[in-house]
């Protein structure tokens, strides 16, 4: 069995090419996140040295826009139920930790 394949029993999703779509999705999410941050501190720290509190700041932050920007292109490429049931498990797993 390919690891494709693998991922389409794990995710549960009907075919190859919904897994494709949602790679697409996770890899445009990333990217996105990825050169969102080098316009900003260009425009806050305009040709000065970044300050490691900027960047601990930006890591703390980033994650809710990525979540943002996971489900905006789940949207755009059809797969918002997914990520919209990928980020319920995620945030449930996340915050249950927190409750032990």
């Amino acid at each position: 069995m390919s690891w494709i394949n693998r991922l389409q029993q794990r995710w549960k999703v009907n075919s190859v090419f919904q897994v494709v779509i949602i790679l697409i999705v996770f890899a445009c999410t990333g990217f996105t996140v990825l050169l969102i941050k080098r316009p900003l501190f260009a425009y806050w720290f305009a040709g000065e040295e970044i300050p490691l509190a900027a960047s601990i700041a930006y890591w703390i932050l980033i994650f809710p826009v990525y979540n943002v920007f996971l489900l905006f292109y789940g949207f755009v490429f059809g797969q918002f139920r997914f990520f919209w049931d990928f980020e319920k498990r995620f945030f449930g797993r996340l915050f249950s930790n927190f409750k032990k």
